[in-house]
């Protein structure tokens, strides 16, 4: 037994590590429960009174000297681990990567951006304008009456303090904003936020985003913005995409239409996404009111133009089958990661 302890004092003083794990295997193998160390102090009990006392001394020796051995190992790797750090200006640049994932757009962006695109291959720019509008551009240019429920407290929110000033209801006001400034021809979108006094709820928020469309030239008519609105539906919904308009009131164009297109799901064969009809609203459109020109400054007698708007929420609904339109605003990563590219 003198022997063993003999050779396990020369592998301790012998032992070197340059990583931790190193030392706990080493400390593992000398001092645990199982280890050399504890089965020499069981062979230990089995021995007469008269080699207990040498046998014992050893013992304790070799113990001590493996437990100091293992803490002032750690103790200097610890210590040249931190200093390295420390003094290290750049990263390692061998180190493998740690892939966390990436990250995706919003899904409302995924479709402002799509839609942006198909309009500005067809010539139209991009307007940007304020979220905070006067009376003037949000309601009066367009022909807004003064007892129009849009101008109720009930249904746009009002700056306090100054009722002249509201939150943006729609994007209109830019295109207010655009044809005060420029001269036709006039071909514009107008993405952004608007805000409108609703109760929140799957189906309506008191915060969405929407597209409107503005074209002013001499001699454009509806079946210009026919056009244009069949070739949108073709390159968003596909090729086999159709849309028919319908007859509706707005106060800025006259006449006025709502735009549906073939069901994308069932394709026009009626299912529980368009409620059996085959078809499924998108959008409101129509030739520019001769008073919003004039209101512009533009001559309704040789100018003619048209409009139409979307809201971004309701497309996107359509195109990746969100039931809730308050997931948009709600930032829940299992909601969003569904929409990070595939790698």
């Amino acid at each position: 037994m003198v022997d063993k302890i003999k050779q396990l004092l020369e592998e301790v003083d012998a032992f070197q590590a340059e990583k931790l794990a190193e030392v706990e295997d080493f400390r593992i193998k000398m001092l645990s429960k199982k280890g050399l160390i504890s089965t020499l102090f069981n062979e230990f009990k089995t021995l007469g009174p008269e080699d207990k006392r040498e046998v014992g001394q050893q013992l304790n020796v070799l113990k001590n000297k493996a437990l100091d051995k293992v803490n002032n190992l750690k103790t200097q790797i610890e210590e040249r681990v931190n200093q390295a750090k420390s003094s290290d200006k750049y990263p390692d640049l061998t180190l493998p990567a740690d892939f966390t994932g990436s990250g995706s757009r919003h899904p409302i962006s995924i479709v402002r951006n799509q839609i942006n695109s198909i309009f500005e291959k067809i010539g139209f720019v991009i307007s940007e304008g304020p979220e905070i509008e006067d009376d003037w551009h949000n309601f009066s240019a367009l022909n807004f009456a003064d007892e129009h429920p849009a101008r109720d407290m009930q249904d746009t929110f009002f700056v306090e303090k100054n009722p002249d000033i509201a939150l943006r209801t729609h994007t209109s006001s830019v295109q207010v904003r655009v044809m005060n400034s420029q001269k036709p021809p006039i071909r514009t979108i107008s993405p952004g936020r608007v805000f409108r006094n609703e109760a929140i709820s799957a189906r309506a928020h008191c915060i969405f985003h929407q597209v409107e469309g503005l074209y002013i030239d001499k001699g454009v008519s509806f079946a210009d913005l026919k056009h244009v609105l069949d070739h949108f539906a073709r390159e968003f919904f596909g090729a086999d995409a159709r849309i028919r308009l319908r007859p509706s009131y707005f106060p800025f164009t006259e006449p006025s239409a709502e735009v549906d297109v073939s069901c994308p799901f069932c394709k026009g064969k009626g299912c529980n996404i368009c409620k059996g009809s085959g078809w499924v609203e998108i959008m409101g459109c129509g030739m520019v009111d001769p008073n919003v020109l004039e209101n512009c400054n533009i001559d309704s007698k040789v100018y003619s133009g048209y409009a139409f708007g979307m809201g971004i929420e309701r497309i996107t609904m359509l195109k990746y089958l969100v039931n809730d339109l308050r997931l948009y605003f709600e930032n829940d990563l299992r909601f969003l990661r569904q929409f990070a590219p595939a790698y």
